[in-house]
């Protein structure tokens, strides 16, 4: 993908780093690292239910969690803990219970002002266009034809919900991550 930033490190707001391929492998296993990272990822999931709808990242939020609603209401969905990370002192740091993640990263940033501002699609979720961690480039772009590297990554707007964006933290390899964010957001920077 043109422009893509597979090759120079940058902070990532939701606590990833995009990097050259070798570190990018590594630094975005949300289990941790080494080979059996992506064994455990899968091991405990349960096999699909014939008619079980399939959750997906957007475009309002993540099951039941969705932008906009205050710490409090999301709490009590049960789907989130609580975790302290160097975060700005706006917003408080969160992990799915689904998907938690390890050092300075977080999957739920929730602004004291604005709400739940940002999730990260856990493991194998997709946007409802069908992206997620391990699409090609050239998928992203054929879902997002407005696709366009920014400050976070690559951004593009939401179909459904003009107040939100995607944000795709991609490499030469593909899409490492998906973070739904609202465009009110005051967590990431």
């Amino acid at each position: 993908m043109k422009g893509s930033p597979e090759s120079s490190p940058n902070n990532f707001g939701a606590g990833y780093m995009v990097c050259d391929h070798e570190k990018a492998d590594q630094a975005h296993r949300p289990y941790g690292t080494g080979g059996g990272a992506r064994r455990r990822a899968h091991a405990g999931r349960l096999p699909s239910v014939p008619g079980e709808q399939k959750l997906t990242l957007g475009p309002t939020g993540y099951g039941t969690l969705k932008l906009g609603m205050t710490a409090a209401k999301a709490r009590a969905t049960g789907k989130i803990v609580r975790k302290s990370i160097g975060a700005p002192a706006a917003c408080t740091t969160w992990d799915l219970k689904e998907q938690r993640y390890g050092n300075d990263r977080a999957g739920v940033f929730i602004s004291k002002k604005r709400g739940l501002a940002v999730i990260v699609a856990p493991g194998r979720v997709r946007t409802p266009q069908g992206i997620g961690r391990n699409s090609s480039s050239a998928q992203l772009k054929a879902a997002y034809p407005d696709v366009k590297n920014g400050p976070l990554g690559f951004t593009a707007k939401v179909p459904g919900n003009p107040k939100a964006s995607y944000v795709f933290n991609v490499t030469k390899n593909g899409v490492l991550a998906v973070i739904l964010v609202s465009n009110s957001q005051d967590c990431l920077q």
